[in-house]
């Protein structure tokens, strides 16, 4: 069956171009590490197929058309998923999915290998941005960009992306692709209200200087930062371990977030996206139903003002101590 949808919701936010050349997107995607993932999101228990289908489905409807991936997400059932969802739209979808440089494959016709197995999962013959899910010391990043480069060429993707490079490795691929006469269009990185490293490292900077998107992964902190979870109420799985001293500590920002949202009738969850979106970047929060595929593209709707975003700057430093001065260049 094909899915038609209606024009997408009055968004306030406009369009922005993904890097120096890319298609004009609005700024959000959505991120789908959960679809598809049984060991710490808990897929098949207590959500499944349907589930995110909807997440999809409202994302596309909401004009939320980046939707990002990669192949260990579910050890590919998350592309596989895509896939699937693919198919039932008429509607363009932007696809971005990610190589991740196991120490076993880090030769080019590994390389091509995994690009081919992820062009097959999603079923396209391009995928519209591609992106080293991390760097690895094994291979130089020139390396890593001339594979890219000469998928380019060969027509297997579009656009060139990193991610979680820092700002030397930023540069350095920056000027390996310009070599090529090929842009970097994006770097997704981890950024939040309680993961800042990337504005005080000076990357956000250097990649307006560059012309590079930045992507913001885990935007809401894993859930943290949308206000319905505390000491007494946790995340499910692993995550009521691994996140509880972030629970600790988290007052100050939810309370922030919630005075915010108040005044602009949203929740804590949009006020903490929409900051990402003032910062510049383009957040990709997770969603695991349409329900919360819905909300989140509700940041789109309203702009923050300046002071709002100083105060929620100042709630965070209270939470994550400032340890990184402040780079330029």
């Amino acid at each position: 069956m094909i899915t038609e949808y209606p024009p997408p919701m009055h968004a306030t936010t406009a369009p922005v171009p993904l890097g120096s050349t890319g298609p004009r997107l609005l700024p959000m995607g959505v991120g789908t590490v959960q679809w598809g993932d049984r060991t710490v999101w808990g897929y098949g228990q207590r959500y499944g197929v349907d589930d995110v289908r909807d997440a999809f489905w409202c994302s596309i409807a909401a004009g939320v058309t980046l939707v990002d991936t990669a192949e260990i997400y579910g050890w590919g059932r998350s592309e596989r998923l895509i896939g699937r969802f693919l198919r039932t739209v008429r509607s363009p979808v932007f696809v971005a999915t990610k190589f991740f440089p196991f120490p076993w494959r880090l030769s080019e016709g590994a390389f091509f290998q995994a690009l081919e197995g992820s062009l097959r999962r999603l079923g396209r013959d391009q995928i519209d941005l591609y992106q080293i899910h991390w760097p690895t010391p094994l291979v130089p990043v020139e390396r890593l960009m001339e594979w890219m480069a000469l998928a380019v060429e060969r027509g297997l993707i579009a656009h060139v992306g990193v991610s979680n490079f820092n700002v030397d490795q930023t540069r350095r691929a920056y000027a390996a692709l310009s070599r090529r006469g090929i842009p970097l269009a994006s770097n997704q990185v981890q950024f939040s209200l309680l993961a800042r490293a990337p504005e005080r490292t000076g990357l956000l900077e250097l990649c307006r200087k560059l012309g590079v998107s930045v992507i913001a992964y885990s935007p809401l902190a894993q859930g943290l930062l949308s206000g319905k979870y505390s000491l007494v109420h946790r995340p499910a799985g692993v995550r009521s371990v691994t996140l509880l001293p972030s629970l600790v500590r988290l007052g100050p920002v939810i309370a922030e977030l919630r005075r915010i949202g108040d005044a602009y009738g949203r929740t804590p969850g949009q006020i903490a996206l929409r900051w990402t979106i003032e910062k510049g970047t383009i957040p990709i929060p997770g969603a695991k139903n349409g329900r919360q595929a819905t909300e989140n593209a509700a940041a789109l709707a309203f702009a923050l003002s300046d002071e709002d975003v100083a105060a929620l700057d100042a709630a965070a430093d209270r939470v994550v101590p400032d340890r990184l001065a402040p780079k330029r260049g």
